[in-house]
This record gives structure tokens, sequence and C-alpha cells, in this order.
């Protein structure tokens, strides 16, 4: 019988229950488009980076399901008892290992009476066989450097001319094989005519490309310095240092090479080369049990929480814990945003990421010796203090604290106050800016006026006494012209006034409060509606997806859920709060004359209705 699995609600589709041993051996029967993600990265998300590693078989960087369903095969095939999986232990039992040779490595390790080997002790005892794998590589060493220290430096020259010593060599070869070879194993005429109309240089690919020497029967490579030596221009420097470090330590100073020389410093260096390529990667081969006893006890411990994190995003929607992807809290504007991702790059991330539709803030964070880019999604409260270049506080799962500095913001709707007041906020704003440009220009027009009649009145004192002009008569028309334009101007406010004074007086006592409702309506309403919709289509999907997931559901992030992502500042239980505040403003009764205001255009409009 196929095993029946179980499934929650969360994030607006259904995702697997992954509670037991058998719902994590059986994920191969699941159908991957019910998995929450089919790939991961191993980097920029919280989880044990060596398991991370070992799961990663191919060293891509990313963690696809494939590879965690081969670790799950892998550790099952090595446990008698699977039912360890979900115990949430720090290692392996030894009563569950099936395995002969990890159970002896495991007991090999285990003091008398011990029951349990831990991930600690099993990686400890891999790096100490590894160091053991290493001292005995590096004590082979003294036996394989016939040039002591420089003995790499030599053969770094010998592999930089090998290939053309060897080209020259056979050459020689083919040349005592038959006379008539001689002259073709050398360079043609038409070659260097080919050179004589180029423009050459010692590294030109056609020189480089002509024999190392004069080819013959029994013919050596030319050991001389100086541009008579008999060498291929573009390959003299490298037999010169090949002579230096190579031929002369290792078989003294020649006149050339031969044939015999060659193959002999080949032969001793061979030997290096060979103890280079047995360097140890890892463990030596009979200590490969251990490797696996270190593998099983990260597997035990982590594929039940990696799999809730991978084929379910379990802990991101419940609560109960934080997903591999929450990196830390953000601490800004009164708010702390738990829904914090490690990012690369801010720039290509948002390009994918402001598909979301979640107000993402991006904070450039430092520590002592440290540097990370972080983006927080902020879910609750509004945008109006969330400015680029302002500071907070970044806490990392280690509890380590960070400096976050603001360097982008991607805006989006974040609640439906918000969107409420914006249309207030926004007139308020544009009001203030006109009255400010207004102010500023007057202020402007008013300092420029005292500048020229300080300046007329200094000329004025500098020049002799003059008539004085002609006082102009006042002009009648021209003021009555500005007093009507402003008559006009008043009437026109107080008709509209008027009449919607007139139509709410016209209204029954119960039909106002509906009247001011339907005018706030009318306002807000367009705002909210648009909010509501991107409020209710948020999806964790792009944000995940722009760091390198491959998020195969979309995972929504709802009004209620996204409010408990983001925390706004709020009093203790119990908290005592006074309200008088010795510093505050002295506040005018604004309000009192506003009333007063209205109550009398009311009774005005009333009386000459």
């Amino acid at each position: 019988m196929p095993h029946a699995f179980k499934f929650f609600r969360a994030g607006g589709f259904d995702q697997a229950r992954i509670d037991t041993a058998a719902d994590l051996l059986n994920l191969k029967e699941l159908d991957q488009k019910l998995w929450v993600a089919l790939s991961c990265p191993t980097t920029g998300i919280e989880f044990d980076a060596r398991t991370l590693a070992l799961i990663d078989t191919d060293n891509d960087g990313h963690i696809r399901a494939p590879e965690l369903l081969g670790a799950i095969d892998w550790a099952a095939a090595r446990l008698a008892d699977s039912s360890v999986f979900e115990n949430r232990l720090a290692g392996v039992p030894l009563a569950a290992i099936k395995d002969e040779a990890v159970l002896a490595a495991a007991n090999g390790l285990l003091p008398e009476g011990g029951a349990l080997v831990s991930v600690e002790a099993a990686s400890a005892a891999e790096a100490e066989y590894a160091a053991r794998a290493l001292a005995a590589w590096e004590a082979a060493g003294a036996a394989a450097r016939p040039l002591g220290d420089a003995t790499e430096g030599a053969c770094t020259a010998l592999a930089a001319v090998r290939e053309k010593l060897d080209d020259f060599f056979v050459r020689c070869r083919l040349a005592a094989f038959d006379a008539r070879a001689e002259d073709a194993m050398n360079a043609s005429d038409d070659s260097f005519k080919a050179l004589g109309g180029a423009a050459l240089s010692n590294g030109h690919a056609d020189i480089a490309a002509l024999p190392l020497a004069r080819v013959g029967a029994g013919a050596t490579v030319p050991l001389g310095a100086g541009i008579d030596s008999g060498i291929n221009p573009a390959w003299a420097e490298r037999i010169g240092a090949f002579r230096e470090t190579v031929v002369v330590p290792l078989i003294g100073a020649r006149p050339g090479l031969s044939e015999s020389d060659w193959l002999a410093i080949q032969d001793q260096l061979a030997v290096f080369n060979a103890w280079q390529a047995a360097k140890p990667a890892g463990l030596p081969p009979e200590a490969e049990a251990v490797r696996d006893l270190e593998r099983l006890a990260r597997y035990v411990r982590d594929l039940l929480p990696l799999a809730n994190n991978f084929v379910a995003f379990r802990d991101f929607y419940t609560r109960q814990g934080k997903a591999t992807f929450q990196i830390g809290t953000l601490y800004l504007d009164g708010r702390a945003a738990e829904l914090v991702i490690s990012v690369n790059d801010a720039g290509k991330h948002a390009a994918l990421a402001g598909l979301s539709r979640i107000c993402l803030v991006y904070c450039d964070c430092v520590r002592p010796g440290a540097r990370q880019t972080i983006a927080a999604a902020f879910t609750a409260g509004d945008s109006d203090q969330l400015m680029v270049g302002r500071n907070g506080v970044f806490y990392d799962r280690q509890g380590r604290d960070w400096d976050a500095t603001i360097s982008k913001i991607v805006d989006h709707p974040i609640s439906l106050r918000q969107a409420f007041w914006s249309p207030y906020k926004k007139l308020a704003r544009m009001v203030a800016e006109q009255l400010q440009k207004l102010a500023a220009s007057k202020a402007t027009a008013v300092e420029g006026k005292l500048a020229e009649v300080a300046a007329a009145t200094v000329k004025k004192a500098d020049a002799p006494p003059a008539k004085p002009p002609a006082q102009q008569a006042f002009d009648v028309g021209k003021f009555a012209g500005i007093f009507a334009a402003i008559g006009l101007a008043v009437g026109a406010i107080g008709t509209a006034a008027a009449a919607v004074v007139t139509g709410l007086l016209g209204l029954k006592w119960w039909q106002l409060p509906l009247a001011v409702a339907g005018l706030l309506l009318l306002i807000s309403g367009p705002a909210v509606i648009v909010a509501w919709f991107k409020l209710r289509s948020r999806n964790l999907g792009p944000i995940l997806d722009a760091n390198g997931w491959a998020v195969n559901a979309r995972a929504r992030i709802n009004i209620p859920f996204g409010t408990s992502l983001t925390q706004v500042a709020t009093l203790p239980e119990g908290a005592e709060r006074a309200l008088s505040d010795p510093y505050a403003e002295k506040e005018r009764p604004w309000k009192t004359y506003g009333v007063i205001a209205v109550v009398i255009f009311i009774a005005l409009a009333w009386w000459t209705r």
C-alpha cells in the first residue's frame, strides 16, 4: 500500500507533514508537484554547512530533490532502526547502526558503556584521521624532494618546456632514422619568408611554432646564453630558466642537453610528481568507515529538519521556529522584522523580488571584520519613516549584532491602515510643499526688495539733491479691478461652501454620518481596494527565487500572517504610562476655534437660505 501522507493548509496551499521516519523514507513516492521547493542553495541559509556539503554530491552549491532523496536512502540502508530520524537526536545510537564497518568505527570511538555517537565526536574523529593521513604524506615528501625546497620550482620550470623538448628529440630521432627527414624536420624556407612580411617579437606565435633548435641525428639542445646560443628566440627565456633551476642542480653545467640527459632529469623529478599526486584529499582508504559514521550521524540529526524546510515550509508557516532562509531579525523604526534573508547583490535581487509585492528594505550590515547585505520584509505599520540612509540594528541567528543601514527600498503597500490614510498624507505633504515654496519665494522677493532699497538709499546719499518726483494720482479703476477679482474669488469659495453646507443641512440627522462616511470612502476607497488586492497576493516565492531557490508553490503571505512577521513596538503588559509631558508644545485651541467658525457659518447659511 502507498504511504498515507498528511497535509496541512498554510500560505494558501497544501503542504506535506513530515513528522515520522516513515514520512521521510517515503518522500520519493510523493509527487514533486506537491513539494514546496525543488532546489535550495547551500550558502546564505541557516543550516549546518557540513551536512549540506555532504548532501550536495555534485558540488554545484545547490541541494536538489534527487540529492535529498539519495541522502535519505543512503542513511536508511545503514540503519537497523530508522525511527531514530524522528527522535531529534544529537547523533546516531550504536544500537541503530546496521552497517558492520560503520558499527566497528563507532565502537572504536565510544567509551565503555557509551550508546550514542554525537555529530561532534564523529567529526572530530574524521578530522583526526585526515590529519594523520596528511602527516604521513608530508613525512614521505622528504624522500621525494631531490632539490629540497627548490624541487617544486624545478618541476614548474620543467613543465613549461616539456612538450617542446619532447618535440625536438622526436624530430632528431626521425632525422637519425632517415637522412631525408632532416630537412623536413627543420624550418622550411617558406616558413621564414612568411615571417619576413610580419611585425615580429620574441613571443610571436609563428616563431614559437618553429623547432626548438637545429634538428639533426644525435643533436643536443644548446644550453648556452646569448643571442647566438642556437635556441629558438621564443623559447630562450624558458630554456634559460630550465637550465638554471633543473639542469645545473641535477646533472651539472654542460653546453648541451642530450636525450639521455633529458630522460634522466624526468626520472629524478618523477618521484616528486607522484608524491604530489598522492596528496590525500580527505581520509585514507582504511578510514572510510569513520567518514561514513560522521555522515550517518549528521543525516540522523539533520535530514528531518531539512525536509521540513524543503519539501514543506513548516517552520516558517507554523511560526514554531525559524525557517532556514530566515537569518535573523532587523530592528528599525520601532519594529522588528523577522523575515530577513541574505542577499549577494541588492540590485539583481530586487529586480525579481519586487514581484513578490512585499515591501522590502535592503540594508548593508557591518560588524568588526565582517560585512553582509540583507533584505527585510516590512509587513506591519507604514513606510513613512523608511528612507535610504536610515540606521537600525540586525541580530543574526547566533545573537551577534550588526550595524544596519538602508541602501535600497522596494516600496509596496504594508497595511490597509497605511493605504486608508495615504491620500490625506499625500495631500498634506503637497500643501506643505506648496506653502514652503510660496513662503520661500516671498522671502526671496522681500530680500530682493530690501537689497534694492538699500542700494538705492546708498546711491541717493552719494548723489546731489534732486527735485522730488511728482506724486502719481490714485488709479481708482486699477484698484477697483483688483477688489472685484478678490470679491469674485471669495464669492466663489463662499458659494461652494454654502452649497456643501446647504446640502448637508438638507439631510436628516441620521443621514449626516452616512454622508461623511461616503465622502471618506470616495477619497480613500480606491487606495484601500488596490492595497487589499496587493496584500492578498503577496508571494514569498520571488524573494527566495532571487536567492537561488526553486520555489515550487505560490507561497502566499496573507494579511494576518504578514502582520505576525513584523512586530510593532507596544508597551509591556502591566506597564504604567504617564501622559503629562513637561516639555510638550503649548497647543492653541484651534479645534475650538474651528468648531465655533463652522457653527457660525452654518447659522449664517441657514439664516440666508
